[in-house]
C-alpha cells in the first residue's frame, strides 16, 4: 500500500437519469485513521456503461455531488455536508476496525448506504424533486428509509 490511502465504501448516490452512480469512500492511512488531507473522496462509477471510474467535474463538485468535510483531531470522525442539501450532516465515524457514513433516516441515528435523487430539467436547470435516504439503524439494523420532497 505505501504512501497512498486505502479506501472503504461509504455510501452512494443513484439518480432517475441513468444507472450511473457517485460514490463516497473515506480514505484510510496506514495508521488506520482518517486521510488528513483527504478523509473522503467522490467519484462517478459509469454503470451504464462499462462501470468505468472517473472524476466528478468542478461543475459537478460544486453544484451536485461536492462535499465540505471537517475531519475531529483524532482523525477518527469526520463531519460531512453534501453541496445537494440533504437537511442533516453525515458523520463519518470508525465502527470497529472499519468506517461508516451516520446520520438521521427518521429520526433514528443510522448507517447510510444510498441515497436516490429524483430529479427533472438537465444542466443547470434541474429540480430535484424528492431524495431518498436508505440505511440501517446503528442500534439495531433495523431497514430505514426516509423520503426528503421538495428538497432543492
Amino acid at each position: 500500500m505505501g504512501d497512498e490511502p486505502g479506501r472503504v465504501s461509504l455510501f452512494h448516490i443513484e439518480r432517475n437519469k441513468n444507472a450511473n452512480i457517485v460514490q463516497y469512500d473515506a480514505q484510510i492511512g496506514a495508521n488506520g485513521r482518517l486521510d488528513s488531507k483527504k478523509p473522503v473522496v467522490a467519484y462517478w462509477v459509469r454503470l451504464a456503461e462499462q462501470g468505468q471510474v472517473k472524476k466528478l467535474t468542478w461543475i459537478q463538485r460544486k453544484f451536485a455531488y461536492g462535499f465540505t468535510v471537517k475531519l475531529d483531531q483524532n482523525k477518527n470522525t469526520a463531519t460531512l455536508n453534501l453541496v445537494r442539501k440533504i437537511g442533516r450532516t453525515i458523520e463519518i465515524k470508525r465502527v470497529g476496525e472499519d468506517y461508516r457514513a451516520v446520520t438521521q433516516i427518521n429520526g433514528v441515528a443510522s448507517y447510510i448506504d444510498r441515497i436516490f435523487i429524483h430529479a427533472t430539467g438537465t444542466g443547470l436547470s434541474t429540480r430535484v424533486d424528492y431524495i431518498d435516504l436508505h440505511g440501517n439503524a446503528v442500534k439495531n439494523l433495523d431497514v430505514q428509509y426516509e423520503r426528503i420532497a421538495n428538497a432543492h
